[in-house]
């Protein structure tokens, strides 16, 4: 019974990307910045920290069900994606459609225990969401609609926490938007050949021959804005300490992306999570002195 349960469930975890978390961290770490951030005093509302917690991993699982049933009829023919569980076949297109619609359900269901604000600016959220897949067909630089896509979880925290959302809310934001575009033009430079081919635009392809020099810009407008935030918000040591570890990251992550081989772009994307790991380290740390 395990077994079949297992077999069944499967396709579904592997359509959330729930077997692969690395999306999740790379949301997650902002995200519970900016809620200790926004309590100033680093003792957020445990319920708000909950909410965030819980709704992150069920709305990244959404935009990557969205995500696969935009690119449904591309995924194919894409060597990393072709066994995706819409592209195999594994999963109908509705299954998937009703799976978004119940987990959006369960997501706005989460918001509803916040304040009006926070539940506004989650409809913004949700259509920016549906949005972002269908922009890889027709604008050059989709990476740059998913930083938007996946920064909203930070004014979004702003607002839940203190019921507005401050100027260094969007200083964090436009951070965040920065270093988005920054490691998804590293994991698109894994695709770069086959996207090329079913006509899937990129920052990537956009960007060309100075792929690395645009990603090393952001890197850098990441850590100045960062450091900006942490001066306008007078927090500790800790915290540049944890800046500095986000720096040692981007180069190793220059290093890796050097040759721009296909494992080595997706090593440096997924290195990411300890950039968010060693950002969130080092709010919590300022905090706690």
């Amino acid at each position: 019974m395990l077994a079949v349960m297992r077999d069944r469930l499967g396709p579904y975890l592997r359509l959330a990307r729930l077997d692969r978390p690395i999306g999740t961290f790379l949301l997650l770490w902002p995200t519970l910045s900016a809620i200790w951030l926004a309590a100033n005093n680093g003792s957020p509302d445990p319920r708000v920290v909950l909410v965030f917690f819980v709704g992150v991993w069920l709305t990244r699982a959404n935009g990557c069900i969205i995500n696969d049933y935009a690119d449904r009829n591309l995924d194919g023919h894409v060597e990393r994606t072709k066994g995706r569980p819409l592209a195999s076949g594994e999963i109908k297109p509705r299954e998937a459609l009703a799976l978004f619609v119940v987990l959006g359900l369960v997501c706005f269901s989460l918001v509803l225990t916040l304040n009006t604000l926070t539940v506004l600016m989650s409809f913004v959220g949700m259509a920016l969401t549906i949005l972002y897949p269908f922009t890889k067909r027709f604008f050059p630089g989709p990476q740059m609609v998913l930083g938007v896509v996946w920064s909203w979880s930070i004014p979004m925290a702003f607002a839940a926490q203190t019921g507005a959302v401050p100027l260094e809310a969007w200083y964090l934001f436009f951070a965040h938007w920065c270093w988005t575009v920054a490691y998804d033009t590293m994991y698109g430079m894994v695709d770069r050949e086959d996207d090329l081919q079913v006509g899937i635009r990129s920052t990537a392809i956009w960007f060309g021959r100075y792929d690395r020099h645009f990603i090393a810009v952001f890197q850098l407008m990441t850590l100045v804005l960062l450091s900006a935030l942490g001066w306008r918000l007078q927090l500790a040591w800790p915290y540049y300490l944890g800046l500095a570890v986000m720096a040692l990251l981007f180069a190793h992550q220059q290093w890796r992306i050097r040759h721009r081989h296909r494992d080595a772009c997706f090593k440096a994307f997924l290195n990411n999570n300890w950039a968010g790991l060693a950002l969130f380290t080092g709010v919590v740390s300022s905090y706690a002195l």
